[in-house]
């Protein structure tokens, strides 16, 4: 909100009459206090002979292209100065603003007498744009009669010498979008008394039946009155003192009357509308609009209402979409003689919607959806009618309306004396709570060690101890609470899950793999490039009623979507070897039976066990994931080598380091398909049964499928592993190894198997038949051809042997690899090649 520093100063001198601060002063002032000032804008300097003149004479000049008009100015100087000017807004008679020449306005432009349409121009009749006071280009800034006499330095009279000052008001302090909310803000920061503008106007006598006013319950609106006020000018013009807070406000002044009611607006924070009371036929009636109905507002634009729409309507129809903008049929205009001043309360939301249906916002709608005082509405009334009768002439009407539908029961807040020290750790002077409550507004009731509170009408965001306790920490100042970092109780630390989960990360990265953080919203269409079948678990999504991106709606049950658009972005900016991984959480949707609804749970104290496990059963399942993508080069090129592409076995073998990070010796088990892994190439990842529990698969591991990595467009032989950490025991404690200080015995050994056997049912067999002296088995050559047969493979292992107790001779090591090698023919049909 804008206004000017001299109005600011002027609210807070009505009880501190030699208060004064800088614009830099006030801009710190209201930072104390919680609001955030967008721009400090001095009025521009305008040094020479800027005057008061009044029009004379004004001779029309027809000759040209577009009308030009020849004046005489009085600027009291012995004769009339003759000016020439384009504008047609001003009359014989009129006060203006007169730039003689040596004048500089803002630009600079420098005012000069000069020959133009055959005349000689001795100087320049000025508009509120070239003034730099605003942005009105309607025409010349035209003054009130009586506001000073021809000759009068215009500077002084204007009050020129002035700063803008531009509050950020955020939508949930909307009492702070008026003077009268920033005033308060503001006197709160200086530590002065405050007088409400509010409690200075009075509203007169009791309302009668004024104006007949209807309020339809489904409306939603809570209040409206109306006062007529009767042999109005209305084309009288505002003084400049409301033009000028209008202008600086963003708001062009347009007449007497509908001036009146912007400023009220901005001076108190209600709305008003101004009609032609004489074009109302019969009884207002605020209702929802029905469908189909024609309305024609302010601006010219035709509209089809909607019935979630409300509106102001008489006998004839609608006649004011109600909190946005009146209708044209009833507008105040220059024959306008009776006028019904309106000033009304309504929903904040059906103002929000219907302005966002109609593509519509005004200056009103932008108060009505931050909630107006609803005890203000009779108050901002009076002050209306009073300003037009004086502006415009008039006289208002003893009988007026106000109809009120369920006025809101007040809130009484009990909170403790030392509350806000306690939630703040800092101690403030005794009596500091009750002090600042009360420079809000409230009405507080000391009872010793505890106060009752009730929040003003203006107030609605204060409804419990903690919005009180807020109110007083913002006006100490945010700044002064300690930054004391809470010191751990002894003996605890990290939990054993997220130690898990910090080895796991810290043994990828030391691995060589980058850490990256994927969107937690799915793209849309995903599973469909995955081919998925329809009743895959990994379909049954949560969906967000409000997401960020209208194409990301549900949430991940899977970690590689994300991973998989990194991999896709990396590689279209020329990254192509990634080796990337994630942590975090996925969430399982519902397949079946719905969760349970649990409702709003009570805030004033902790929630019951049974409570908490209530919530808990309705929410989904949000299990821990880790996955990997590795693309490219796996190791990388150099003086050694052309480098190693990254195949399988290297996710294979990071599935393994996931399990060995968790204290977990995870196994790799061939099965059948799971897309998006390439069927011949991934394995199920599985951390064997024992006596406790039963095998458990943790996740998948391998190549991705070509044809899922051709529509994702990923390059070939691209590799993934996703494994649910939660799903790892915690345990599993691994047997410290035992170092044996004799020498082992190295063989090898390679096997014929079919080509179909896992290499993984191999090694598990020649382990378990080799006993106690195999220290290790691994893997390191696989042939296909001609000397092994059709339809076979050959699997190429070294072993490990070792004694704890002895030197192991060859003959033992070789009893111990043939006894291997016969548990693998019984097991796999294995042959020794």
């Amino acid at each position: 909100m804008r206004v000017p520093q001299s109005w600011l100063t002027e609210a807070l001198r009505v009880s501190t009459p030699d208060w004064t601060a800088t614009a830099e002063e006030i801009d710190a002032g209201f930072v104390r206090v919680g609001f955030e000032i967008e721009d400090i804008e001095p009025f521009p300097t305008i040094t020479g002979p800027l005057v008061i003149g009044r029009v004379e004479t004004i001779e029309e000049l027809t000759e040209f292209k577009k009308p030009i008009r020849f004046c005489t100015v009085e600027v009291g100087e012995d004769s009339p100065r003759e000016i020439v000017c384009g504008a047609r807004n001003f009359a014989v008679g009129d006060l203006i603003v007169a730039a003689l020449p040596g004048t500089v306005l803002p630009g600079p432009f420098e005012i000069a007498s000069r020959k133009t349409y055959g005349k000689t121009s001795d100087g320049m009749i000025c508009s509120v744009t070239e003034l730099g006071i605003g942005n009105d280009h309607s025409g010349i800034l035209v003054l009130a009669p009586g506001t000073a006499e021809p000759g009068a330095d215009a500077r002084e009279v204007l009050g020129l010498v002035d700063v803008a000052i531009d509050v950020n008001v955020t939508p949930d302090r909307g009492y702070a979008f008026s003077m009268r909310g920033l005033g308060r803000e503001l006197a709160s920061a200086f530590a002065v008394p405050y007088a409400d503008p509010a409690a200075q106007i009075v509203v007169g006598r009791e309302a009668t039946e004024g104006w007949p006013v209807e309020i339809e319950s489904n409306s939603a609106a809570t209040r409206y009155t109306a006062r007529i006020i009767s042999n109005v000018d209305a084309s009288a013009p505002s003084p400049w003192w409301l033009s000028k807070r209008l202008l600086v406000a963003g708001i062009r002044p347009i007449s007497g009357i509908v001036d009146v009611t912007n400023y009220v607006m901005i001076e108190l924070g209600q709305p008003l509308h101004a009609f032609d009371a004489d074009k109302i036929t019969g009884a207002i009636t605020v209702r929802n609009a029905t469908a189909g109905e024609m309305l024609t507002t302010l601006d010219g634009v035709e509209r089809k209402l909607d019935p979630e729409d409300v509106v102001i309507a008489d006998e004839s129809g609608a006649i004011a979409l109600a909190g946005l903008m009146g209708g044209a049929a009833t507008e105040v205009g220059p024959d306008t003689t009776r006028v019904l001043l309106e000033a009304a309360t309504f929903d904040q939301v059906r103002v929000f919607r219907t302005g966002k249906r109609h593509k519509l916002t005004s200056e009103a709608s932008k108060r009505f959806e931050r909630l107006v005082d609803p005890e203000i509405t009779a108050i901002a009334s009076a002050r209306g009618a009073g300003l037009i009768a004086e502006i415009a002439g008039g006289v208002v009407a003893d009988d007026w309306t106000d109809v009120r539908v369920a006025p809101t029961e007040p809130v009484s807040i009990e909170i403790a004396v030392d509350a806000v020290d306690k939630t703040a750790g800092k101690t403030y002077p005794a009596g500091t709570t009750r002090t600042r409550l009360v420079e809000v507004g409230c009405a507080v009731t000391d009872h010793g060690d505890w106060l009752t509170v009730n929040p003003p009408s203006w107030r609605p965001d204060l409804r419990q101890r903690a919005d009180l306790v807020e109110e007083v920490v913002r006006l100490e100042g945010l700044e002064d609470i300690p930054a004391i970092v809470p010191t751990a109780p002894a003996g605890t630390g990290l939990t054993a899950a997220q130690r898990r989960r910090r080895s796991i990360g810290r043994t990828l990265a030391l691995d060589g793999f980058v850490e990256v953080l994927p969107f937690p919203f799915m793209p849309a269409g995903v599973f469909d490039v995955w081919g998925l079948a329809d009743d895959d678990p990994r379909r049954a999504t949560v969906k967000v009623l409000n997401p960020l991106e209208a194409d990301r709606p549900e949430l991940n049950t899977t970690l590689l979507p994300g991973l998989l658009e990194m991999t896709v972005r990396n590689i279209a900016r020329g990254q192509r070897d990634l080796s990337l991984f994630a942590i975090g959480q996925i969430v399982e949707g519902v397949v079946g039976e719905a969760k349970p609804v649990v409702g709003a749970l009570d805030v004033t104290r902790r929630p019951t066990d049974a409570e908490i496990a209530e919530v808990d059963a309705a929410l989904p399942l949000q299990p821990v994931h880790v996955a990997t993508v590795l693309t490219g080069l796996r190791d990388p090129a150099g003086p050694w080598g052309a480098g190693r592409a990254a195949d399988a076995t290297d996710a294979f073998e990071a599935a393994r380091t996931i399990g060995r990070a968790a204290g977990v010796e995870v196994e790799l088990v061939a099965d059948a398909e799971k897309l998006p892994w390439h069927p011949g190439r991934c394995a199920r990842v599985i951390v064997p049964g024992n006596e406790s529990r039963g095998e458990v698969t943790v996740g998948w591991a391998g190549e991705l499928h070509p044809a899922v990595l051709e529509r994702a467009g990923l390059p070939k032989g691209t590799c993934a592993v996703e494994v649910s950490i939660d799903d790892l025991p915690l345990d599993v404690v691994l047997p410290a190894p035992a170092l044996s200080v004799f020498p082992a015995v190295l063989q090898d050994l390679a096997v014929v198997v079919d080509a179909d056997v896992a290499a993984g049912d191999v090694e598990k067999a020649l382990r378990g038949g080799a006993g106690e002296l195999l220290e290790s088995l691994e893997l390191f050559d696989v042939f296909v051809g001609e000397q092994v047969g059709e339809g076979k493979k050959s699997l190429a292992f070294a072993l490990r042997f070792r004694a704890p107790d002895r030197t192991l001779t060859e003959e033992e090591a070789n009893a111990a690899k043939l006894a291997a090698v016969d548990a693998a023919a019984s097991s796999v049909g294995a042959r020794l090649r």
